[in-house]
């Protein structure tokens, strides 16, 4: 379900120049980068890249909602982290992006930290957002 603008708490605000061979910067200047293509894409690869700023907020989102899912469950997650490969290529309309989330959460079992992932997955915005637009795997 989605939100209303009435219900929203913030609103992140990012201004793109040259596209994927330029510059990002945000509207209070904490973010400031220099984007190229990966050189996997013939581009030079000297700055970051759209899938790189993606794979970075998934993952950090991710890895709330698995607190969030662990307070719940009363699971300890300590010293867990969360990674997000995001992979682009072409389909047929032209490219489109692929998503593997993965965790490493050392303080329950395989099973455990199974549950809490999928668990995960049905609360972080950055899946609710993308489910049923892109593939999205948990491994």
């Amino acid at each position: 379900m989605s939100i209303q603008q009435t219900d929203v708490l913030y609103t992140a605000v990012a201004t793109a120049e040259n596209g994927r061979d330029g510059r990002v910067v945000t509207e209070d200047g904490r973010l400031d980068v220099v984007v190229n293509p990966p050189k996997e894409m013939g581009g030079s690869g000297e700055g970051t890249n759209p899938e790189q700023l993606f794979a970075a907020g998934y993952s950090a989102c991710f890895q709330g909602a698995l607190g969030v899912v662990a307070r719940l469950e009363k699971a300890d997650i300590s010293g867990s982290t969360v990674t997000a490969k995001v992979g682009i290529g072409k389909n047929d309309d032209g490219f489109g992006i692929i998503v593997e989330i993965s965790a490493r959460i050392p303080n329950v079992d395989a099973g455990t930290a199974r549950e809490l992932l999928e668990k995960a997955h049905q609360v972080c915005p950055y899946s609710k957002a993308t489910r049923g637009n892109i593939s999205v795997t948990l491994v």
